[in-house]
C-alpha cells in the first residue's frame, strides 16, 4: 500500500483484525457522528478479500491530528488448521496420560482431590487442572525465571533445570549474564540502581525507612505522600489524584466505589483482568464491546438510553465506559477521540486505565490523552499504574477534586491498604520529575523521544522480516504471532539460548489459535542492542518458520522511511 505525504498528513488509518475464514466487519467507525460527503470516504478498492490483510481506512481530520495506523492481519488459514490440530494432538495425548494416571501407571504430580472428599464442591475445575496437567507443564520453564539483577536493558538470570519434565526446578549454581530485555515493562529506563532516582531513594529509606505499618487515613500519611499526588495531579493535567499500593487493586477496588447495581458498565472485550474483576465486584451490569469498535460502542449505548433497566426500563444510574490506553496483549491505542465523543454525546462517564500508555505515549509522557492532543477533563476518571515507565509500584486515580475525595471515604484500597512504601513515593517522585524537566534537566524528554524512535524501528524492521505483527506503530507493546503450541516453548528457549529474553504468551491469555511472543520496547534500549536482538529473532524465526505475513515491507534502505510499500508473498 503506497500512501502520499498529503495523504498521511490528513488522514486516519486503522487496521482491523478478523477472525479467520469470515469476511472482514467494518471498520468499527460510529457513521452517526461523522458524515462526510462522497468525495472523502476511502476508495473500495482498498477492501481486502478475507485472505489478505484487512487493512480498512477511515479519514477524520476533525479528531485526528496524526495518523492513526494500526496492523491486525489475518491468520493463514493453513496456520489456523495446524494450530487446531496441534492442540487436538495435545489433548488426546493428555486424556491418554490421565488414563495411565489413573491406574497408577504414570505418576501425577499436580494436586487432586482426595477420595473422601468427592462429595464436597471440587476446589479444581476439571478442564483447567486439564490444561495445566498436560499442555502447560510442557512449556512451564518459559516462565517464572528468577532474574539476580536490575530488569533494565540487560540482565541476569539465575540458571535453572529440570529432570522431571518441568514439575520441579533446581538451580544449577550458574548465573547466565547480560541478557537482552526484551519483557519487562521498563519503558523509560527508570528501573535501575544508578542515577538521581536511586540516588534519592536510598536517601529517604535512611530518613523513613521502608515501611509505614500503617493505613493513611490513620498515621501513615506522610509528606511524601502530598507531595506525590500533588506532582501526578500536576503531571496529568488534573485538579487532583490519589495514590494506591497496588496497580491491580486500584482497578479492581475502586470501580466498586464508583459504580454499582442498577448501574451499566460498557468494557471493551479486551480490558485487563483488573478491570473485569472490578466491573464484576461492582453489582452493576455489564455489556462488553467489540475491541477499540465504535459502531460496537455506540450501538450498545443506544440500546442502554432507549430500553433503559431489564424489566424496569428505568434510565440507568450510570453509563460508565471503561477502557485502556495500551491494551497490553495486543499492542494496540484506544481510539480516545472517538470515545469521547461517544460519551459526550450520550452523556455517558470514561474511566481510563493508562498503565501501559502513561510515560509511553505522548510528545511530554502523559500518555494516550497527550497522545492525540485532547484534554485531560474530558475524561472523568484516569488511571494509571506506577509499575511501568516510572520503575516503582502502585498506581493512581486523578480527575476532579470531588471524585479524588470521595474515593479517599468510599475505596476499600484507601480505607483498608497499608500506605506506600516511602522509597517507593520517592522514585515515583524523581522519575515523574525527570520526564517534566523539572530537575533541570533534558533526560525525560530525551527518554521519551527515544522510547517512540526505538518502538517504530523495532516494528517496523520486524514487518521487513516478513513477521505478523499486532498493534499500534507507535505502540512499545509489539505482539509477534507465534499461533502453534510447540512454538510458544521452543521460542522462548531458543531466544534464551541466544541471550534475549522474551515473554512468551498462549491460551488461555490470548485466543487458543493466536498464541504469540510479547515484547517489550525500552528507551533504555541502544540501536545496537535492537539490531542485535532483532539478528535473533528472525534467525530463530527461520529456524522455527514463524514468518507467516503475506505482506512484507521493503527493506528500509530500498524506500523513503515513511512509504509503506507491500510486496505480495507466497504461501
Amino acid at each position: 500500500m503506497t500512501e502520499s505525504p498529503e495523504t498521511k498528513a490528513a488522514d486516519d488509518e486503522v487496521c482491523r483484525r478478523v477472525k479467520n475464514g469470515l469476511k472482514p466487519e467494518r471498520n468499527g467507525l460510529a457513521k452517526s457522528l461523522y458524515p462526510r460527503p462522497c468525495h472523502e470516504r476511502p476508495p473500495k478498492n482498498r477492501c481486502h478479500t478475507a485472505e489478505e490483510e484487512v487493512y480498512a481506512a477511515s479519514y477524520n481530520s476533525r479528531l485526528y491530528s496524526r495518523p492513526f495506523i494500526e496492523y491486525f492481519e489475518e491468520t493463514p488459514m493453513m496456520v489456523a488448521v495446524l494450530t487446531y490440530m496441534g492442540y487436538g494432538i495435545l489433548t488426546i495425548f493428555g486424556y491418554l496420560r490421565d488414563f495411565l494416571r489413573h491406574w497408577k501407571i504414570e505418576r501425577c504430580h499436580i494436586a487432586r482431590e482426595k477420595e473422601e472428599q468427592k462429595d464436597f464442591v471440587p476446589l479444581y475445575q476439571d478442564f483447567e487442572n486439564f490444561y495445566t496437567r498436560n499442555l502447560y507443564m510442557r512449556i512451564r520453564d518459559n516462565w517464572n525465571r528468577p532474574i539476580c539483577s536490575v530488569p533494565g536493558a540487560k540482565m541476569d538470570l539465575m540458571e535453572r533445570a529440570t529432570y522431571d519434565y518441568n514439575w520441579t526446578f533446581e538451580y544449577t549454581g550458574r548465573v547466565v549474564q547480560d541478557v537482552i530485555n526484551l519483557g519487562s515493562y521498563n519503558y523509560l529506563g527508570f528501573a535501575e540502581n544508578t542515577g538521581p532516582c536511586a540516588d534519592s531513594a536510598a536517601e529517604v529509606t535512611m530518613k523513613y525507612g521502608v515501611g509505614v505499618a500503617s493505613t493513611r487515613q490513620e498515621i501513615g500519611n506522610l509528606d511524601r505522600h502530598e507531595e506525590m499526588e500533588k506532582q501526578v495531579a500536576r503531571f496529568l493535567g488534573v485538579e487532583s489524584a490519589m495514590a494506591f499500593g497496588m496497580g491491580f487493586a486500584t482497578n479492581s477496588m475502586n470501580i466498586p466505589a464508583l459504580v454499582g447495581k442498577g448501574c451499566l458498565i460498557l468494557s471493551d472485550e479486551l480490558n485487563h483482568a483488573s478491570l473485569v474483576l472490578g466491573a464484576r465486584l461492582s453489582g452493576s451490569t455489564i455489556r462488553v464491546f467489540k475491541h477499540n469498535n465504535m459502531q460496537s460502542l455506540e450501538k450498545l449505548l443506544r440500546e442502554a438510553i432507549v430500553h433503559g433497566q431489564p424489566r424496569t426500563r428505568r434510565p440507568w444510574k450510570k453509563i460508565l465506559i471503561v477502557v485502556e490506553g495500551i491494551y497490553s496483549m495486543e499492542g494496540s491505542i484506544v481510539r480516545l477521540p472517538e470515545v469521547i465523543a461517544l460519551k459526550k454525546r450520550y452523556r455517558a462517564y470514561l474511566y481510563l486505565d493508562e498503565a501501559h500508555s502513561i510515560g509511553a505515549l505522548g510528545p511530554r509522557g502523559r500518555g494516550v490523552v497527550d497522545y492525540f492532543g485532547l484534554d485531560p477533563c474530558d475524561v472523568d476518571v484516569m488511571m494509571g499504574t506506577f509499575t511501568k515507565s516510572f520503575g516503582a509500584a502502585g498506581g493512581y486515580i486523578a480527575g476532579k477534586r470531588e471524585l479524588i475525595e470521595y474515593l479517599r471515604s468510599h475505596s476499600h484500597s484507601a480505607v483498608y491498604a497499608t500506605s506506600m512504601s516511602p522509597p517507593v513515593v520517592e522514585q515515583i517522585i524523581t522519575s515523574m520529575k525527570c520526564i517534566m524537566g523539572e530537575d533541570g534537566t533534558t533526560i525525560g524528554s530525551e527518554r521519551v523521544q527515544q522510547l517512540a524512535e526505538n518502538t517504530v524501528y523495532f516494528r517496523k524492521r520486524l514487518r521487513e522480516m516478513g513477521f505478523i505483527i499486532y498493534g499500534n506503530n507507535d505502540s512499545p507493546v509489539v505482539p509477534l504471532m507465534l499461533y502453534m503450541p510447540a512454538k510458544i516453548g521452543a521460542f522462548g528457549r531458543e531466544m534464551l539460548k541466544r541471550n534475549i529474553g522474551v515473554v512468551v504468551v498462549g491460551f488461555p491469555a490470548t485466543p487458543i489459535i493466536e498464541s504469540r511472543a510479547r515484547f517489550c520496547i525500552s528507551a533504555g534500549h541502544s540501536k545496537n542492542m535492537l539490531d542485535q536482538a532483532l539478528n535473533v529473532i528472525s534467525e530463530v524465526g527461520d529456524l522455527l518458520q514463524l514468518k507467516y505475513s503475506r505482506h512484507r515491507l521493503q527493506l528500509s534502505s530500498a524506500r523513503p522511511f515513511d512509504d509503506d510499500v507491500y510486496e505480495d508473498i507466497d504461501d
